[in-house]
């Protein structure tokens, strides 16, 4: 009995992954104004497929950093779009993130990218790092956040 839940869960599983990718495949309206980045700004298609959690580094957070700094991290392509974050730290710690680019593939990716960016955006103000959990359904998404903002704190351990 258990084996034939078993079989009838990855069944399932298998159906509903292939109807999400069909679904993703055909859709594709334009971005809104609202994602993205700049007034002017339009996607140059899918990102490159390299996953940016490889080279992410390792520093922490701002701890130690003096005065009030705005930094924009590296613009991260994750597989479905591009995302770079801005930062503003005042005296160690991260007092705001916003998106500063986001470009999405399609309209699929820019409705969960429009879902998760306020929960990563949460997740880096909690952690006051780049330090975060991936969102469920939105890996590739959440590991170029966290890459985009460790870039950013790495630059202003630098400067």
């Amino acid at each position: 009995m258990s084996r034939l839940r078993g079989v009838l869960a990855t069944g399932a599983s298998l159906a509903g992954f292939a109807i999400i990718l069909v679904a993703h495949t055909l859709s594709g309206s334009s971005i809104p104004a609202a994602l993205r980045g700049s007034p002017g700004h339009k996607s140059n298609g899918p990102a490159p497929k390299s996953s940016p959690s490889a080279s992410v580094p390792t520093i922490a957070g701002p701890a130690g950093v003096r005065g009030n700094h705005t930094v924009t991290g590296k613009v991260a392509g994750y597989g479905y779009g591009e995302i770079a974050v801005k930062l503003q730290v005042d005296n160690g710690r991260i007092v705001s993130v916003r998106v500063a680019k986001l470009a999405t593939a399609d309209s699929y990716s820019q409705q969960i990218a429009a879902q998760v960016v306020p929960m990563l955006t949460h997740e880096v103000m909690a952690a006051q790092s780049a330090r975060i959990s991936a969102i469920s359904g939105a890996t590739y998404t959440s590991e170029g956040y966290a890459y985009s903002v460790q870039s950013a704190l790495d630059a202003l351990k630098k400067g």
